[in-house]
């Protein structure tokens, strides 16, 4: 190795997000002394991520409101942030435990958590490096998408996720052409029903958004001075184009940990104490893959900031050698211009849907049942259903689906007795 070692040693974070930094703030809060270094390739300081395809993109907050603390907070907690540093190497050996950045330095350690986070899944068809094809995940992505789309005309969005449609809200509030291109028959396929993601079409093309389903991308095409003009499709057609937003998944971060040996699917695999399968190792966030609870053959990624939060607690409790946090209900939010979706638990696997009240409102909600028994909630503009579904699946408790459609009655009335036997006590519950 070159470069000239540190003298710290402790706990070494990898990855500067959300999840590294509620690890060193978890393990602070437990009375950690240690050295704590969070290292981080981007140049930034840990940042919200969410509002970058919300409210950052829309214009109405700006870098300031993003950051998680303020600047004084890591000096005071002695938390030594180690930015615009990728690491590259990691060696593990007790003896003289240490990681190389790609800047030659050299970062000793005791104790490592990876919270290495995720990269946006590539285009790969011809063109899809002219300028003007953007990907959304850090605040450079962020800020210079804001800016090509204060001078565009026409986007194209490929993908038909979340990510997509936060950016297709936001560039059409801008009075944009925006057309989202979506290669399966209905949007946010893997993680909603049917009437949902027929629901968010209708108010897409309501708000001006117009959509290509079932069709893929074959090229994108560009000027002589390699400017992106159009987007073409698997049937032909060519969509103008000033700027394509690709939004078509994640992968988790990995490569390290396959440097280490760890084992991995999709994403690092993980037990409910946030060991990796080198339990002196542990991982948290989007880079992580754990065994769905209730179906263990079964491995689960949840890439949402409450995963990477409650996970990253979990693992300084396994670093300071005490008892796990409560476990808490997974949930997600996703805003798209007025409309906003919250979802409590986990609807994989589901066998039955209730929708409660009326789509045509742009308020309702959709309770999911595996077996009979509540797994989740996908609630629009009705932050009531989705707080009593919530406490719900947190006491153990369900809501008939004979019963759940009907809005006379509040659904935290129509919940039925808790069952400790489904009480969330241990690992992510759904």
């Amino acid at each position: 190795m070159h470069g000239s070692p540190t003298a710290s040693a402790g706990t070494l974070i990898v990855g500067a997000g959300q999840a590294g930094l509620q690890l060193a703030v978890s393990l602070r809060a437990g009375g950690y002394s240690a050295p704590i270094t969070l290292a981080g390739a981007e140049t930034d300081r840990p940042y919200q991520r969410p509002p970058l395809s919300k409210s950052f993109l829309a214009g109405t907050i700006d870098e300031d409101n993003l950051a998680l603390r303020a600047p004084g907070f890591y000096t005071d907690n002695d938390i030594d942030v180690v930015a615009a540093s990728r690491i590259v190497t990691l060696n593990p050996d007790s003896s003289g435990a240490s990681a190389l950045t790609n800047g030659g330095r050299v970062i000793r350690f005791e104790r490592l958590a990876l919270t290495t986070g995720s990269r946006p899944r590539r285009l790969t068809v011809p063109g899809a490096d002219l300028f003007g094809v953007c990907y959304l995940r850090s605040i450079d992505d962020a800020g210079r998408l804001r800016e090509l789309l204060n001078a565009a005309h026409s986007v194209v969005v490929i993908g038909g996720g979340f990510i997509g449609l936060e950016a297709a809200a936001a560039a059409r509030r801008r009075g944009l052409h925006v057309t989202v291109v979506e290669s399966s028959g209905r949007l946010l396929r893997r993680v909603v029903a049917p009437p949902i993601s027929e629901f968010y079409r209708q108010a897409h093309l309501k708000r001006g958004v117009r959509f290509r389903m079932g069709c893929g991308v074959t090229a994108v095409h560009g000027d002589d001075d390699g400017n992106v003009t159009t987007v073409e499709l698997s049937d032909g057609t060519r969509l103008a184009a000033d700027v394509v937003i690709v939004g078509i998944g994640v992968e988790p971060r990995i490569e390290l940990a396959r440097q280490l040996g760890l084992d991995c699917a999709r994403g690092i695999i993980v037990d409910d104490q946030a060991r990796t399968s080198n339990p002196s190792i542990v991982a948290a966030g989007d880079c992580t893959v754990q065994p769905h609870p209730r179906h263990p053959e079964t491995l689960i990624g949840l890439e949402s900031v409450q995963n990477a939060v409650d996970q990253a607690k979990v693992a300084a409790a396994t670093i300071l050698g005490v008892s796990r946090p409560p476990a808490v209900v997974p949930w997600f939010w996703s805003d798209q211009s007025d409309l906003k979706l919250q979802i409590a638990g986990l609807s994989t696997g589901y066998d039955e849907f209730v929708v409660r009240g009326d789509p045509a409102t742009e308020s309702f909600s959709v309770l999911y049942y595996r077996q009979s028994r509540l797994i989740a909630v996908d609630a629009v503009n009705q932050p009531h259903d989705f707080m009593a579904v919530k406490r719900a699946l947190a006491l153990g408790a369900s809501i008939p689906a004979t019963v759940a459609g009907d809005t006379r009655s509040a659904l935290k009335v129509l919940m039925g007795a808790p069952d400790p036997a489904e009480r969330l006590t241990v690992g992510v519950r759904p």
